[in-house]
C-alpha cells in the first residue's frame, strides 16, 4: 500500500467514523481526493474489513432516524436508500426497523399535529390536505385512508 493509499484510508476510516456512509459516498470523497480505480476499491474493502463501512449499519440508521426523527413513511424512507445505492437484503434489514405499531400511531399523530394548523371550514378540502401532507412524508394511501377514516 502507497503512502497516498495510507493517508485515503486514515481520511476515509475519520470520514466513517464521524457518521454512518454508504460505499458510495465513500467513492464519492475519494475521487475528491483523486484516489481512483483499484486504490479506490482497496481503500474500501479495508474500511468493510475494519468495519468502518457496513451498508446494512447504514440503512438501519437512516431508516430508524428518519422515522422517528422526521416522520418519513415507508415509501419515502425506501426511495431514499435506493438513491444511495441500497438495495436487497439490506433494504428489507432497515425497513424492519419500523415497528407497525409505531408506524401507525406515527401517522396518527403527525396528521393530528397537521390538523391543527389547517384553517378550512370545508372537511373535505382538510381531508384532501392531509391526504396530500401524508402522501408527501411518504406513507401509504390505504394506510393514509384507514386512519383518517378511524377519526
Amino acid at each position: 500500500m502507497t503512502d497516498s493509499v495510507k493517508d485515503a484510508l486514515r481520511k476515509a476510516a475519520m470520514f466513517c467514523a464521524y457518521q454512518e456512509r454508504t460505499q458510495q459516498e465513500v467513492r464519492d470523497r475519494l475521487k475528491d481526493w483523486s484516489v481512483l480505480g483499484d486504490d479506490a476499491e482497496e481503500v474500501i474493502a479495508e474500511l468493510i474489513q475494519q468495519n468502518y463501512l457496513n451498508e446494512e449499519r447504514f440503512a438501519t440508521a437512516f431508516a430508524g432516524g428518519k422515522f422517528r426523527v422526521k416522520g418519513w413513511g415507508r415509501r419515502k424512507i425506501k426511495q431514499h436508500l435506493q438513491q444511495r445505492g441500497i438495495s436487497g437484503y439490506n433494504l428489507e434489514q432497515a425497513m424492519k426497523e419500523i415497528a407497525p405499531d409505531d408506524y401507525r400511531g406515527t401517522l396518527t399523530d403527525l396528521l393530528a399535529k397537521k390538523r391543527q394548523t389547517l384553517r378550512d371550514s370545508n372537511p373535505l378540502v382538510i381531508k384532501q390536505k392531509l391526504v396530500r401532507y401524508a402522501l408527501s412524508k411518504g406513507y401509504e394511501p390505504d394506510l393514509i385512508f384507514a386512519v383518517l377514516g378511524e377519526e
